[in-house]
């Protein structure tokens, strides 16, 4: 028996890019993933979400095998708009090399990752044969979106079906300048808080009859930046709160405004819940006083996969192919890790990402090999007879 074609992970880049999947179109690019998955023995399932006012969503979830220990990757073929053009030195979806470097919106942030998983598990199966257990891929279209019919649907799903994940690897690009850098051990979480100050309209050379909520709005903002969160912990930098926006919209330099808005955004380590912070900015606001609003957004609780075995075997297969032993990290934003930290242990690795989101997008297609062959030592690590249990 014949043993099936290995993708070629800068190929497979390419035909993912050309796939203008800006969320929350699909554009094909799950169709290129089922037909390089399927001919290796994976079983696919497409699954489509939807909910009321937002856009359906298809998602991808593939197994090779049927047994235990479960690894999976996880990704999106979703990418954000590539602005003007014109602005690029190639068309952004062409999947254009150049001078070492193929282009492209979604190259680095991250199809080139799920390429790369791909031709690992295929390298994989031709090198091993089968795997001690499972690789599956669980791949959203939902991601730069409102990550509301993506990832946490398809883990919803997973658990109706009895799918168990062992341990995950999330190939967001991590690297901030080059490969072998940095793994994402957790993420801080994200509350956004929208504040409204309401008051009485007036004439400003009359304030007594007028109430202006403007240095009530000051006060409590004030207070709330004060004095810092925390000062951060052995795995977390210090939780940090910016002030994103103050509105009043008034035209008028003679008239006290009836409401001042503002905005303002915490990114907190894993000494807070968003609940203890809601909580705090509440009785923040009542020692000011006065009639007001708050209303608040939740992206994402703090987490943290502790360092150990996962861990490990991700960066022993970053040193192995890289000679860097990354840094384990929790800097940056969210990601759809804060799902799947609920479900197994979690950590994330992938391209480098200094371009990612940027007008000119790229990967180094050297970069696109190796990380093919970190993916591939993790693989290996993990089916090891060492690793066998997969518990991370």
């Amino acid at each position: 028996m014949s043993s099936p074609k290995v993708a070629d992970p800068v190929a497979l880049t390419q035909a993912l890019v050309r796939c203008p999947s800006v969320t929350p179109a699909d554009a094909g690019a799950l169709d290129v993933l089922v037909q390089a998955l399927e001919p290796l023995g994976f079983v696919c399932h497409r699954l489509r979400f939807e909910s009321e006012g937002t856009a359906p969503i298809d998602n991808l979830y593939a197994r090779l095998g049927t047994s235990g220990p479960n690894l999976c990757f996880a990704g999106h073929t979703d990418v954000v708009p590539p602005g003007d053009p014109a602005a690029w030195k190639t068309d952004p979806f062409a999947g254009a090399i150049a001078d070492g470097k193929l282009y492209g919106r979604g190259a680095a942030d991250m199809k080139a990752a799920i390429a790369a998983f791909v031709a690992a598990s295929g390298r994989h199966l031709a090198s091993k044969g089968a795997p001690a257990g499972s690789i599956s891929l669980l791949i959203t279209g939902d991601e730069e979106g409102p990550a509301i019919n993506g990832t946490r649907k398809v883990l919803d799903w997973l658990v109706e079906q009895g799918e168990v994940l062992d341990a995950c690897i999330v190939g967001e690009p991590t690297n901030p300048n080059y490969l072998g850098e940095m793994i994402k051990v957790g993420r801080r979480g994200s509350v956004t808080g929208h504040l409204t100050v309401h008051g009485t309209q007036g004439h400003v050379a009359y304030p007594h009859l007028a109430d202006n909520p403007l240095p009530r709005l000051v006060r409590m903002l004030a207070a709330l930046t004060a004095k810092p969160l925390d000062h951060g912990n052995e795995h977390f930098q210090p939780s940090t709160l910016a002030i994103t926006t103050i509105d009043v919209g008034n035209p008028a330099d003679n008239v006290i405004p009836t409401r001042g808005l503002a905005s303002f955004n915490i990114r907190f380590n894993d000494e807070h819940t968003s609940d203890t912070l809601k909580d705090w900015i509440r009785r923040t606001c009542e020692s000011v006083g006065g009639a007001y609003d708050l209303n608040f957004r939740v992206s994402g609780e703090s987490f943290l996969t502790l360092p150990g075995r996962l861990s490990d075997l991700v960066a022993d297969a970053v040193q192995r192919v890289t000679g860097h032993r990354p840094e384990l990290s929790t800097t940056g934003g969210t990601s759809d890790a804060r799902f799947i930290k609920n479900i197994c242990p979690v950590v994330e690795f992938g391209i480098v990402g200094q371009t990612m989101h940027k007008v000119d997008e790229y990967v180094s297609v050297s970069d696109v090999e190796r990380l093919t062959d970190i993916y591939e030592a993790i693989i290996d690590g993990f089916f090891s007879h060492d690793n066998v249990s997969g518990k991370a």
